[in-house]
């Protein structure tokens, strides 16, 4: 029994670590992430106040806090501890000052009120249970005109299913965010329904909403 466990967590390891986007695989990732694409249609520029809900590592965080650069910060809002000690020994590790960690709960990001400029959530809103509670708190952690950034991907062999069933392939389409989006006091600004394929995969293809807190 033992030697079987062993085996099945011996298996796992690579899949956990691809899931996670260890530090070694950031400069893969950059290949194929349009980040440029991201800052251009969120607006987000030196000296701005920006949130990134599911920081993972820092893949994201560490490339806001170079373009918001010291008079900017970063809120890197994650729900797992380990994660987040990782991301801290990345900063620390690079020099980065400008950036605040932040241990969430599953239902609130534990964000600012009235502060932040652009909130960023890239490849978890899918995982969030409770996503009208969290757009609630990011709707009140944004300055008036703040902009909330949502990233996923949406596998075709899913695509014009249910909600549910997008969720349960750990994918989601923009249909759905949209009307959420709405409900919880944003106006969509910008929408692109392709903005690349996850992992290079063509099957993943990565879609961008940004909304605008409602005035």
């Amino acid at each position: 029994m033992n030697i079987r466990l062993n085996l099945l967590i011996f298996l796992l390891i690579p899949v956990l670590s691809m899931a996670q986007y260890s530090e070694y695989e950031w400069e893969e990732r950059d290949s194929w992430m349009p980040l440029q694409q991201i800052y251009e249609l969120s607006e987000i520029v030196e000296g701005n106040k920006v949130a990134d809900i599911g920081c993972h590592e820092g893949y994201l965080t560490i490339h806001l806090a170079k373009i918001i650069g010291d008079k900017g910060r970063v809120y890197a809002v994650d729900v797992r501890e380990d994660r987040l000690e990782l991301l801290k020994d990345h900063l620390a590790s690079r020099d980065i000052e400008n950036v605040s960690v932040i241990h969430g709960d599953y239902d609130n990001p534990k964000l600012p009120k009235n502060t932040l400029d652009v909130v960023v959530i890239m490849d978890t809103y899918h995982e969030m249970e409770d996503y009208m509670t969290i757009l609630k708190h990011v709707n009140a952690s944004l300055k008036t005109g703040g902009k909330i950034v949502i990233i996923e991907k949406l596998k075709s062999r899913i695509e014009g299913r249910s909600r549910e069933a997008q969720v349960d392939a750990h994918s989601l389409g923009p249909k759905y965010v949209k009307r959420e989006l709405k409900k919880a006091g944003f106006d969509v600004i910008h929408e692109n329904n392709d903005i690349g394929n996850w992992e290079n995969d063509e099957d993943k293809v990565m879609w961008i909403v940004v909304a605008e807190k409602r005035k």
